[in-house]
C-alpha cells in the first residue's frame, strides 16, 4: 500500500534479499515477512481479504515467524479501526482511533518524534532505548493495548503505542525507511533476528 519499494530498498541496504510477494504462495518460502503500508485501512483490508493475505498473515504470526509491520502494517494487526469502522486482522487487542482535533494540533502527525523503548526491548542494538527519533506520518493511532505487547511509545498530545511486539513479531507506527541511519539500524536488527 504505497511504500513497498522504499522498504525493499532499505532492507537491501542492510543485507537482506527482499522480494515482493503478490500472493500468499509466493511469500510462503520467505524467512521473514515485512508488511509495510500507507493509505486507508478499508483499502488495505479489502486487498488482504481479496488476496488471501489476511489468513496468511494470521497463520504466519500465530507460528511466531519473523514479522515486521510498518505504519498501516501495525494498525491492521488490531481488532478494529475507527477509520471507516473496519475490522482489522484481530491479532492484537485494541482499537485504532483518530487523533482528537484540538487547536494548534497538526493532523496528521507528520515529522520526527521520539520512540521510547521499554527497558530490555529487543531489536534495539545501536539505538537509545530512552528515546530515538523516527519519522511519522499518520492520522490514526493505537492509544493502548495489552501492556505486555508494548515495545515502544511516543508522545504527541498524549502518549500512544508506537510499537508492539510478541515473540518474533514486531510492528511500528513510524517509518524506519524514512528515518535515516536509525531506521536502517532497526531494519538491520530485524534482519539479524531472522538469521539467528
Amino acid at each position: 500500500m504505497g511504500n513497498l519499494r522504499s522498504v525493499s530498498r532499505a532492507l537491501a541496504a542492510v543485507g537482506a534479499d527482499p522480494f515482493l510477494a503478490a500472493a500468499p504462495a509466493e511469500a510462503a518460502s520467505a524467512e521473514a515477512v515485512v508488511f509495510p503500508g500507507q493509505g486507508a485501512i478499508a483499502d488495505c483490508m479489502d486487498c488482504l481479504g481479496g488476496s488471501g493475505f489476511d489468513d496468511f498473515l494470521r497463520g504466519w504470526i500465530r507460528e511466531d515467524r519473523p514479522f515486521l509491520g510498518v505504519c498501516l502494517g501495525l494498525q491492521a494487526l488490531f481488532e478494529r479501526s475507527e477509520e471507516a469502522d473496519r475490522r482489522g486482522l484481530g491479532i492484537f487487542p485494541g482499537q485504532v482511533v483518530r487523533f482528537v482535533s484540538r487547536p494548534g494540533l497538526r493532523i496528521p502527525h507528520m515529522g520526527w518524534n521520539e520512540a521510547v523503548f521499554r527497558p530490555g526491548a529487543p531489536l534495539t542494538e545501536g539505538l537509545r532505548t530512552e528515546g530515538e527519533p523516527f519519522y511519522f506520518v499518520h492520522s490514526y493511532l493505537v492509544p493502548d493495548t495489552d501492556p505486555s505487547l508494548v515495545w515502544c511509545e511516543t508522545n504527541y498530545d498524549g502518549g500512544f503505542v508506537s510499537g508492539v511486539r510478541k515473540g518474533r513479531v514486531f510492528a511500528v507506527q513510524f517509518h524506519p525507511e524514512k528515518s535515516q541511519a536509525k531506521g536502517l539500524q532497526l531494519y538491520r536488527n530485524f534482519v539479524n533476528l531472522r538469521v539467528r
